[in-house]
């Protein structure tokens, strides 16, 4: 299928999913890296003709929560009532987001990498991940633990392509991609499509499922590998901008009942445990270890399986997820009283830039 078709069947979708029609979508907004079809493409072939808000992102995975906040802001500015956040992307038998089936993108930091053969996603984290370990002292198994706790969730989800239990014998077994990064420290290369639908607070309450409230939206710097100024590659930007998201929600770390995190690679999960002050610097391994990211857990993670074994729609499944969640219906695992939820985007590294949000249940 192509990334227009998959684009408009999540539309369709959620549209409907909400109680509307596409006659009322005003406004669409999407991320990409050159992988996918533009916003005035998938109006067009909505029928939306007279679209009041159109926005292409660019910045990957890095900037998919950022949809949320300009949808919100192009709302609360009266730009458009109905905004429809989407993903659509063919990661597996398309553009390959391990880097085969077309030319390196053209970015400015990969005239540093590409002469080298420092191309493919899991090389770059492999140095991100070899920092955290070391300043950290996780280990193998600590890695493993994140990818076992995620593939439990990924068990009771029927959207999960990956199903099968895995153990750290199957985990520890598993071939290296890039040293320290097994197999199953890596996140699925997917064709997928996801969309969510925005509009205002007081227009939300007539629809056909309880609201999820928008309660802060934020955008950060990053890391550069190769020219960038940032030298301390174990933590990553979303340590600076984690303040600035809980003061704009108006909640602590210590309010997050589930949490959505970027999980491309599972040392981002332990890393952003920590930069999301959700676990305490150096003890997110110790946190996994004691069961306290799984569901039943004091702050479950990725309740879907997340981008390493429900599949990689670019982030925004994390947020569709995040919603259900507040919403009492997920289709997997639920989080019993769930009320406010953490969606983050890739925390910085490579792209240079992070996004993340906090989302609440109406009450």
């Amino acid at each position: 299928m192509s990334t227009l078709s998959l684009a408009l069947q999540a539309i369709a979708a959620a549209v409907a999913d909400a109680g509307l029609t596409l006659r009322d979508v005003d406004g669409l907004v999407t991320h990409s890296v050159g992988d996918s079809v533009p916003a005035a493409a998938v109006a067009h072939s909505l029928g939306v003709d007279d679209p009041h808000f159109l926005l292409d992102i660019t910045g990957g995975g890095s900037m998919s929560v950022a949809t949320l906040g300009a949808a919100a802001m192009a709302i609360a500015t009266g730009q458009a009532e109905t905004v429809v956040c989407w993903r659509s992307l063919n990661a597996r038998s398309e553009f390959r987001m391990g880097g085969t089936g077309r030319s390196a993108p053209t970015l400015v930091e990969f005239q540093y990498q590409v002469p080298y053969g420092l191309i493919a996603p899991p090389q770059q984290y492999a140095i991100v991940a070899s920092a955290y370990m070391s300043r950290s002292g996780a280990v193998a198994e600590d890695l493993g633990r994140v990818a076992i706790t995620q593939r439990g969730h990924a068990e009771h989800n029927p959207r999960a392509m990956m199903r099968e239990p895995l153990d750290m014998d199957t985990y520890l077994g598993s071939r290296f991609i890039s040293e320290p990064l097994r197999l199953f420290d890596c996140c699925l290369e997917t064709d997928a499509g996801v969309a969510v639908v925005v509009t205002s607070a007081e227009r939300a309450v007539d629809l056909r499922h309880p609201p999820v409230l928008i309660s802060g939206v934020t955008t950060g710097g990053g890391h550069s590998l190769f020219s960038g100024s940032r030298t301390d590659y174990s933590t990553s930007a979303a340590a600076e901008m984690a303040p600035r998201l809980y003061s704009a929600a108006g909640v602590s770390a210590d309010e997050i009942d589930v949490a959505e995190l970027y999980d491309a690679f599972t040392p981002l999960v332990l890393m952003q445990l920590e930069d999301y002050g959700l676990a305490r610097r150096g003890e997110a391994a110790e946190f996994v270890s004691s069961g306290a990211t799984a569901v039943g857990g004091s702050i479950p993670v990725n309740t879907h399986g997340g981008h390493l074994s429900e599949g990689y729609a670019h982030g925004l499944n994390h947020v569709a997820e995040a919603v259900d969640q507040l919403r009492g219906r997920a289709a997997g695992l639920q989080v019993e009283g769930a009320q406010t939820a953490l969606c983050t985007g890739q925390p910085g590294y490579v792209s240079g830039v992070t996004s993340a949000a906090i989302l609440r249940a109406a009450r």
